[in-house]
């Protein structure tokens, strides 16, 4: 069984404003509880459709970059060193403001896939003054 694991070494999926990779999943039998990707987004870049997912928590956290991130119809400012808790079925989605690539730490409890999201095609992220 892996323990460790190096997302450089983890299949990169190109995704609508990001390139997502799955470091834990359920079908790789490591965790029960949880499951984890990393996400980089960047420049100018939304991470779309918005999204939410029902029965489980998000914890974020970025580590690189800065931009805003979009809860329930509320935009938040983020920046590298933030963490951001999505509840269950919070609508949400990101946005990279800043110069540089924002590299963001998503944790799922319980576990979740690409499969469990529930997207929101219709909602934008909303422009700023």
């Amino acid at each position: 069984m892996k323990y460790i694991i190096d997302e450089n070494n983890v299949e990169a999926k190109e995704l609508p404003g990001r390139v997502l990779r799955w470091l834990v999943t359920p079908e790789m039998k490591i965790s029960d509880n949880f499951s984890m990707n990393v996400v980089v987004i960047k420049p100018g870049n939304t991470v779309k459709p918005a999204h939410a997912h029902p029965g489980m928590e998000e914890v974020i956290y970025i580590s690189r970059g800065a931009g805003k991130a979009y809860i329930d119809g509320i935009v938040h400012e983020i920046h590298e060193g933030t963490m951001v808790l999505f509840k269950p079925n919070s609508i949400h989605m990101l946005r990279n403001d800043g110069n540089e690539e924002m590299k963001v730490i998503c944790i799922f409890t319980p576990p979740a896939t690409l499969n469990d999201y529930i997207f929101y095609e219709d909602i934008e992220f909303p422009v700023s003054n």
